[in-house]
């Protein structure tokens, strides 16, 4: 058995050596480093011969950017199985509640193409490493950070709607008004401008 993990992030030219020993032909050809002293047909690239009951399992997952999983590659493989996420053993290690709940709207997000990326256990797991070390803020943002820069405002939101509290991912948008002032909440129903500092006369 032959185990190919992220499948679908290796270069194709390079998955294509173990196309024949895929689907019937059952050998690989193995291309010469240049220096013409390989084995098995004379040209310098080395062939290897599967032996019987030899198969190929590969992992792959669709949720990781720039996976693709080609026609040609799809149909070498008899079986086809998907794994979900186990959310009840994401609980088990520990990963709250609430980070598990947003989690799985998340991936209901990403089934129904409303979002392209969701947390899986890996990332499930490395929130509550991060939450441990530097507390549950850093946690939330890492774990927004993380997620590519299109999905960002989907895991925020989903973030801070099972957790109540705000995730921030880019910057700090909070301010430090200068000493002797004090900073209000605008109001947006007034439509008064917000009086300007007195600039010096010449």
């Amino acid at each position: 058995m032959l185990l190919v993990d992220d499948a679908t992030l290796i270069p194709l030219r390079v998955l294509a050596v173990l196309y024949p020993a895929m689907d019937g032909r059952a050998v690989i050809t193995i291309p010469a480093n240049g220096n013409g002293n390989g084995n098995g047909n004379g040209n310098g690239n080395e062939t290897v011969q599967a032996v019987d009951g030899f198969y190929i399992v590969a992992g792959h997952n669709p949720g990781v950017h720039g996976a693709v999983l080609t026609e040609a590659l799809a149909s070498r493989f008899t079986v086809h199985l998907h794994v979900t996420t186990d959310w009840d053993l994401a609980r088990q290690l520990g990963v709250p509640k609430p980070i598990v709940a947003a989690a799985i709207d998340l991936n209901a997000d990403l089934a129904a193409g409303k979002t392209v990326w969701a947390p899986q256990l890996r990332e499930l797991l490395g929130f509550v490493k991060v939450r441990d070390h530097l507390g549950m803020t850093a946690a939330l943002a890492n774990l927004a950070g993380i997620a590519p820069e299109d999905a960002r405002d989907d895991v925020t939101a989903a973030l801070s709607r099972h957790t109540g509290t705000p995730s921030s991912n880019a910057k700090n948008r909070s301010s430090t008004p200068p000493a002797g002032r004090h900073a209000s909440p605008p109001n947006d129903d007034d439509p008064t401008p917000p009086p300007r500092s007195p600039t010096p006369s010449d």
